[in-house]
């Protein structure tokens, strides 16, 4: 007799945000929030530690995180739900050089904005690639920071990307 869990397979699932062009596809809003349900019914399951409720805004410790410092060893997702400083900070800076290479910043010699969008790209592709492979290992603040400043970045990075687009395609049309 056949082992029925053998014949399944596996099943490939595309848990990429954005398109290769840059757009929102439409089944990861859907995702997103089935997730965030998901992750809500479980918390209102689990039960709630009896000497202080946990603020709104993060989500509730395990019962088996300990208050005091992780080990090396331990994930510091488990004992950090408000999310870690120096990661903050790390994304913090990447996020502010990308915003600079997108025209965020003028350049201190001419006082004109300056756009660097390959710059822009490698950064936020930076972003993204850390985004992928912390997957699972971050508090949900840091998940959350990180996916909000990686979508906002590829969103301006699609706006600038086509009014430079534009403006080449306009100039390319006044030329003789």
């Amino acid at each position: 007799m056949a082992d029925p869990k053998h014949d399944e397979g596996f099943k490939v699932v595309d848990r990429r945000l954005f398109t290769e062009e840059g757009e929102l596809r439409k089944d990861a809003v859907e995702r997103e929030r089935h997730e965030e349900e998901a992750a809500a019914k479980k918390a209102a399951s689990a039960p709630k530690p009896s000497a202080k409720p946990p603020a709104p805004a993060t989500p509730a410790p395990s019962a088996t995180a300990a208050p005091e410092a992780h080990s090396p060893n331990e994930p510091a997702a488990a004992s950090e739900p408000e999310g870690s400083r120096g990661f903050q900070m790390l994304v913090d800076f990447l996020t502010r050089n990308a915003a600079a290479m997108l025209g965020g910043m003028a350049d201190p010699r001419t006082g004109q904005a300056y756009v660097d969008l390959e710059g822009a790209r490698e950064v936020i592709d930076m972003l993204d690639a850390l985004r992928e492979k912390t997957r699972g290992n971050l508090a949900k603040a840091d998940e959350d920071l990180l996916m909000e400043v990686v979508g906002s970045l590829k969103l301006t990075f699609m706006e600038i990307s086509k009014a430079a687009a534009e403006a080449m395609a306009k100039k390319a049309k006044a030329k003789p």
